[in-house]
């Protein structure tokens, strides 16, 4: 069955990317050897969002296991923009599949560096832009308010032709606002859900159990939030949808695509089983044909009522 797609104008063999952050394939082809992208298990590879500076992350603890999910406060380690152009990139334009790059920045300065040295290398194929930060300048959480998501679009969008993604907070009563402010400023797409806000109590001690207090949500427990979401997103903007948020199997793929997504993204399974990108592309030809559906693209063009 042809599961060939394309995003932005990036071609792609098949619609499942991995959430940026989830798949540290550097470290994994440490341990899987060149078998891992021999038999790549996405179709796109999102990178862990970029700073300009080195960062340690949030002191531990990390992670915590939910009966459906995980809550992560990891804080974005990073070497920086100079350590991922010098150090990482290289390891990932040989993935041969396109390459987005996750960026990050507390004010619309940075951002603008950030971009046009990551769009000014050939071996990225787009950008996917983390809004979900404090803007330095206005105080604001830059991806909750539909203003500010337009104007950071505005002061982005003339620096590089290369596709420009917004990943979306479900922390916000009307996603859809601030996916047409991403929109109105010259987004190419916008991608969600990114993470829901959550805390999680130590149960030998009273206190919380995060370093910094509370983390963020994924995993199956978020799927139908995310679902609801994309939903409402994708009928309101005429950009394409990156869905993500539970993703575990072809099915559940399946109704992000139903739901309006163009692609989706495989985040929290990717830590159960490295390979769920692979199980999601091969189970997807049988989960259409459940669904009567042809082709990829004809699940694609069916919406939902």
């Amino acid at each position: 069955m042809d599961l060939s797609t394309e995003i932005c104008g990036i071609e792609l063999t098949g619609p499942v990317l991995n959430g940026s952050g989830t798949f540290d394939v550097l470290a994994a082809r440490r341990v899987f050897g060149d078998a891992l992208v021999e038999e790549f298990p996405f179709d796109c590879y999102v990178s862990k969002t970029i700073t300009m500076n080195p960062r340690p992350g949030n002191p531990p603890y990390r992670l915590w296991e939910t009966p459906s999910g995980m809550i992560n406060s990891i804080g974005l380690p990073g070497p920086g923009l100079e350590g991922f152009l010098e150090r990482d990139l290289a390891g990932l334009a040989e993935l041969g599949v396109p390459l987005i790059v996750s960026v990050m920045a507390d004010c619309a300065e940075d951002f603008e560096v950030l971009v046009r040295r990551v769009a000014a290398r050939d071996e990225v194929a787009g950008i996917e832009l983390n809004v979900s930060c404090p803007n330095v300048h206005s105080g604001l959480i830059v991806g909750e308010q539909p203003s500010e998501t337009e104007a950071l679009m505005k002061a982005l969008r003339p620096i590089t032709g290369k596709p420009l993604i917004v990943k979306l907070t479900p922390n916000v009563a009307n996603p859809e606002e601030v996916a047409l402010g991403a929109e109105a400023g010259g987004a190419d797409a916008v991608s969600m859900i990114n993470t829901v806000k959550a805390a999680a109590i130590d149960p030998g001690d009273n206190r919380t159990w995060l370093g910094v207090g509370a983390g963020g949500l994924s995993g199956p427990a978020v799927r139908p939030i995310a679902l609801a979401q994309v939903r409402v997103v994708a009928a309101a903007v005429e950009i394409p949808v990156v869905g993500m948020g539970g993703i575990s199997d072809a099915e559940s793929a399946l109704e992000f695509i139903l739901a309006g997504a163009r692609v989706v993204a495989v985040g929290t399974e990717n830590f159960r089983d490295p390979r769920a990108g692979s199980a999601v592309t091969s189970g997807l030809p049988a989960a259409l044909a459940r669904r009567g559906f042809g082709s990829l693209a004809e699940a694609q063009s069916a919406r939902l009522d």
